[in-house]
């Protein structure tokens, strides 16, 4: 069964939000993704400063198994990007929810972040 934190929104995609009181906040993808997706060996993401609508694709995970898009949860700018996992992108399957982190981004709206799954409704996605 995979994890999924409380403290967190979610995307039918698979990807998790954590909104921070500054108006920004982390993505990345799921416990459940990462388990689907099998051994990550590359991540793809943005420059810092691309700006997506939400539903936008921001990037590429590629798995043993497949490539898998990445899916912006919200209209955001990106302000940074885990530039760990260019060289350990296996953190994502390791810890999908701290150091598997993907991006950091300033919401454009922060109140559009209730309109993103809550942990028991995810839960009944997977």
């Amino acid at each position: 069964m995979s994890s999924v934190p409380e403290d967190l929104r979610y995307t039918k995609d698979h990807e998790w939000l954590k909104a921070s009181a500054d108006g920004t906040a982390l993505v990345g993808i799921t416990d459940y993704a990462q388990q689907s997706l099998g051994d990550i060996v590359y991540v793809e993401l943005p420059k810092v400063g691309t700006k997506f609508a939400s539903g936008a694709t921001f990037g590429v995970v590629e798995s043993v198994k497949a490539a898998s898009d990445l899916y912006m949860p919200i209209e955001a700018e990106v302000v940074e990007v885990n530039s760990t996992l260019e060289s350990m992108p296996e953190l994502v399957n390791q810890v999908p929810y701290v150091g598997g982190w993907m991006l950091k981004i300033r919401l454009a709206n922060p109140a559009s972040v209730d309109q993103l799954l809550d942990a028991a409704a995810y839960q009944q996605l997977t």
